[in-house]
């Protein structure tokens, strides 16, 4: 693995690229799309440019993966941005040509299924950012949460040490995205309990590592990225979960397969997102949501108690699939200071 470095920043008034590497919904959904174009160009200064796949369902990966070279050759692209997630980002891999995204370093911004480009480019030296998706955070209802656009603007727009601060309300209640009226208001929020903290007697500091945890699971079955002698060690880990929600026995399973593969142990320090604990297919009631959470971290302690027992884990950081949303650089800096209980990134 290249030792990771960031690539240059863009400025207000650059061109960025958008980008679906994975799922083709801005064709099919394209209310909170056109709303996240409009603010990255209102609010951030930045021209958005289109690919022939951005707005196309069912793209070969071919097709993805000629739009990423092609975004990333591009010396008046400055950025690039997902519009969303899915779940066969895994295929675009194979298309992908590392020497042509080597040559041509850029910011990526993206997290859930763009794990996969996340961490490829990661191992190619290119440090990218988990967070930041046009549909989700850019194009959340009524405005963008304070928090994810003052963290976003850090990380598109500067360098240096930025601290992630926890949220006193979140959402996790989502409405569908078909109807106009969901984005005439902010989504309701609930109090936060902010982040819990386990074996916080140290201080950590390594590159980022990590992303969804269900891709992360597919990416080791493949047997791609994931080799305990790419050079983790010392490494800070995030982890998320998606609105799939995996159940904490399956967490629990693939962080023991993750033990077994002699991951878990290298990392010193873990941050672990806060679980998504509702979606129209499963509407979890309020009480039920704190338990399917307060399940996931009992599955995630288990995990490290028998594989990385001295491991510091910060619990429900607003990391992933959550509101607000802080954006993680994948293969940059990250301290996790457990006694003053603090969590600084460098973008």
């Amino acid at each position: 693995m290249t030792a990771p470095r960031y690539p240059a920043k863009p400025r207000p008034g650059d061109r960025v690229a958008v980008l679906s590497p994975s799922s083709g919904l801005p064709g099919l959904l394209p209310l909170p799309y056109e709303l996240g174009l409009r603010r990255l160009r209102d609010d951030f200064g930045l021209k958005a440019v289109e690919y022939p796949t951005t707005r196309k369902m069912g793209a070969s990966p071919e097709e993805r993966a000629a739009d990423i070279h092609a975004a990333f050759a591009d010396p008046d692209i400055k950025a690039v941005f997902a519009s969303i997630g899915g779940d066969d980002q895994i295929t675009v891999l194979p298309h992908l040509d590392s020497g042509l995204l080597r040559a041509n370093p850029k910011p990526f911004f993206g997290h859930s299924d763009n794990t996969n480009l996340l961490l490829f480019l990661r191992e190619l030296g290119i440090i990218g950012y988990h967070g930041g998706a046009v549909m989700i955070e850019l194009g959340r209802p009524g405005a963008m949460h304070p928090l994810t656009a003052k963290s976003l603007r850090a990380a598109l727009f500067t360098s240096g040490a930025y601290e992630l601060t926890p949220a006193r309300a979140y959402s996790d209640v989502n409405r569908p995205w078909e109807e106009p009226h969901t984005f005439e208001t902010e989504p309701d929020m609930e109090p936060s309990e902010g982040w819990s903290w386990h074996n916080a007697d140290r201080v950590v500091e390594g590159a980022g590592w990590g992303g969804n945890l269900e891709v992360l699971s597919w990416l080791m079955m493949a047997d791609r990225t994931l080799q305990p002698s790419a050079g983790h060690s010392g490494n800070v880990l995030f982890l998320e979960t998606s609105e799939e929600m995996p159940c904490a026995q399956d967490v629990y399973r693939i962080l023991r397969s993750m033990g077994e593969r002699g991951l878990l142990q290298e990392f010193p320090a873990l941050l672990m997102g806060r679980a998504k604990s509702w979606w129209f297919d499963n509407p979890l009631t309020a009480p039920e949501r704190a338990h399917f959470r307060s399940q996931q971290r009992e599955a995630v302690l288990r995990a490290l108690h028998e594989y990385a027992p001295d491991t510091m884990v910060v619990f429900d950081v607003d990391l992933g699939h959550t509101d607000p949303q802080l954006v993680i650089p994948v293969g940059g800096h990250i301290r996790v200071d457990g006694p003053a209980r603090r969590v600084v990134v460098t973008y």
